[in-house]
């Protein structure tokens, strides 16, 4: 009888290491899903999130890492109803339940459900606390919706909240991409309001002219910032000069970014536009190549789009239409992408339903 108790409980000892090793093979899964997420792996993170929800792990956070790998995979009503599924969590704090709806009313909005997008605005706006974030998006769901008084109010009120260079430039971006620049432009002219106090506001100012085209401000501000150490600066003096075709100064900006800051994706990419306003597409490739290795998703993204670019100005359309057939494929929402798709395959003979 003793034998046999022993026995029960050496086996239920064993049941229990081999349950806590389980979970803790699970909690690793969930760990490494947040590492590939940050990393910018995210068809791993998804597949990892996933698989934790699957096994009751964080299950409400896995639902809200799902969400966002899906969103940066373009996949957006997919994502809403990860966030849908983390709503619905137990114990969803109210500060939780803020963030996935603003997730949520982000992945309407992205997937074309603006209908669904502004109810959670709505509820955003009734239930919680109103910051610029829920104003800002309340005014890109109304822009969306072409309920154009609606997107200034909530604009004005989103910029009178947080009156800074950061909200001009995050709604100067929604009316740029609806065509609107005129009305975007009226919150950056409000914010050179602000006096500059710090190298990050004369790089800021900076910005703002460039936005503006004014290149002569904008050089005015941004060297003040680069000889208060703001490398960023760098960066943005280089656009401006290559906005004047000034290539040269343009080149010696980049190469200082990439001799202080180290091998940048945002450096290699500057120096290959340098190369290509100059007409050295042998340079430009390498720097594209150089680029790569140290590049974010959106990084990656604008160094593959300048190396169709260099393809299709040295003539080489095949090359060309095959590197923005793999780009198509990596970023499908890049509608201009998609253009140059068809006026390469309109140079190869390769246009819609030949073989």
């Amino acid at each position: 009888m003793k034998l046999k108790n022993a026995f029960k409980a050496a086996a239920c000892g064993a049941a229990a290491a081999v349950i806590l090793a389980g979970c803790g093979e699970n909690r690793q899964i969930y760990d490494q899903a947040g590492k590939d997420l940050e990393q910018g792996s995210y068809s791993y993170a998804l597949e990892g999130y996933l698989e934790s929800a699957s096994d009751g792990v964080e299950v409400t956070r896995s639902h809200r890492g799902a969400g966002i790998a899906l969103m940066r995979l373009g996949r957006s009503l997919e994502a809403a109803d990860e966030f849908t599924a983390a709503l619905y969590g137990e114990d969803v704090s109210k500060q939780m339940q803020r963030d996935l709806y603003a997730y949520r009313a982000t992945a309407y909005l992205e997937g074309g459900d603006h209908a669904s997008a502004m109810a959670d605005c709505q509820t955003l706006q009734q239930e919680f606390e109103i910051d610029m974030d829920v104003c800002f998006l309340t005014g890109a769901v109304a822009l969306a919706m072409d309920s154009y008084d609606e997107a200034m109010a909530e604009f004005e009120k989103a910029y009178d909240k947080k009156p800074s260079y950061e909200t001009a430039f995050m709604i100067y971006q929604e009316y740029l991409d609806r065509g609107m620049e005129a009305d975007g432009t009226r919150f950056l002219e409000k914010s050179l309001n602000n006096q500059p106090k710090s190298a990050q506001d004369y790089c800021d100012r900076g910005r703002v002219y460039y936005y503006m085209e004014d290149y002569g401000n904008a050089a005015q501000e941004l060297i003040q910032a680069v000889n208060k150490d703001n490398t960023e600066a760098l960066l943005l003096l280089g656009m401006v000069y290559l906005a004047q075709h000034d290539s040269s100064n343009a080149r010696a900006m980049y190469t200082q970014y990439v001799t202080r800051v180290g091998n940048t994706a945002k450096g290699y990419n500057g120096l290959a536009q340098c190369d290509i306003e100059d007409g050295n597409y042998e340079s430009a490739l390498r720097n594209i190549e150089n680029g790569i290795p140290s590049a974010t998703t959106e990084e990656m993204q604008s160094l593959l789009f300048n190396e169709i670019v260099v393809y299709e100005k040295r003539l080489d359309f095949a090359t060309a239409e095959e590197k923005c057939r793999e780009y198509t494929a990596m970023f499908p929402d890049d509608e201009a992408a998609r253009k140059e798709l068809t006026f390469l395959r309109s140079r190869t003979g390769h246009l819609p339903g030949m073989q």
